[in-house]
């Protein structure tokens, strides 16, 4: 959004799915949103002053919120920031919409469940395993003070990932995307086919060009980031994910 929106209506990040109508998916999500617009990340193509349709949302959290809304800035796709667009909001109509989305249940911290959080990374490089792990493990000491677990567990494939979804409940997946005997687009695919695990957000952590982004996407990732990715990136990408405040 432009300098005086953003000083005049006060910008929640957030992470909500984001569809533009007759286009593909977006990157990821809506980066910040506030009653005036919101911004998105994503590898479509606009330029000012465009009239733009979308509708976002989160499986599980917010069903699908339709939305009109004009460009009014872009920024570029940087070797460490995603591009995407800024999209102001004018009709009133739309605008209650968005004051619903920020006022109600998808605006507030998740309540931890009892025994804490179950994040499963799926990864078969035990360097990287180890890197995800210590973020979390930060996340939990020195995020949540130590006052909610965050059980970690692991599996080097989607078929493991699936036995182990199986065999007990997740709260967040995070899943490369090239992997042998069952690759993370797969493992997606099936998860989001499944009423029992399709509302688990996926996280899809690859090295693939802007071709497996795409498909990763349209298999229904929540959010994709690309290696090499920051601790801080993680991070932050989990706690929006698990709604920690």
């Amino acid at each position: 959004m432009g300098t005086e929106d953003k000083r005049g209506d006060p910008r929640t990040p957030f992470v909500l799915r984001v569809n533009f109508r007759d286009r593909s998916d977006c990157l990821d999500a809506t980066e910040n949103l506030s009653r005036g617009g919101l911004f998105v990340q994503t590898a479509e193509r606009f330029s000012v002053g465009q009239q733009v349709e979308l509708t976002v949302g989160f499986p599980g959290l917010l069903e699908p919120v339709a939305l009109r809304g004009e460009v009014v800035w872009v920024r570029p796709s940087r070797e460490e920031t995603a591009g995407g667009v800024g999209l102001r909001v004018a009709d009133e109509a739309d605008r209650r919409r968005l004051d619903e989305v920020l006022g109600g249940r998808a605006s507030r911290a998740l309540t931890a469940p009892e025994g804490g959080f179950r994040v499963l990374l799926v990864e078969d490089n035990p360097l990287v395993v180890e890197m995800y792990s210590y973020v979390l493990k930060k996340l939990a000491t020195a995020e949540l003070r130590g006052r909610v677990p965050m059980e970690v567990h692991f599996a080097a494939d989607g078929h493991a990932a699936l036995q182990a979804l199986a065999e007990d409940a997740f709260h967040l997946v995070l899943t490369d995307l090239y992997m042998p005997v069952m690759d993370g687009f797969a493992l997606v695919q099936k998860m989001k086919s499944d009423p029992r695990l399709r509302d688990i957000p996926v996280v899809a952590i690859s090295g693939g060009g802007r071709d497996a982004e795409s498909r990763a996407r349209a298999e229904g990732v929540e959010v994709y980031l690309r290696k090499p990715v920051r601790f801080a990136e993680v991070l932050e990408t989990v706690k929006r994910l698990l709604r920690i405040s």
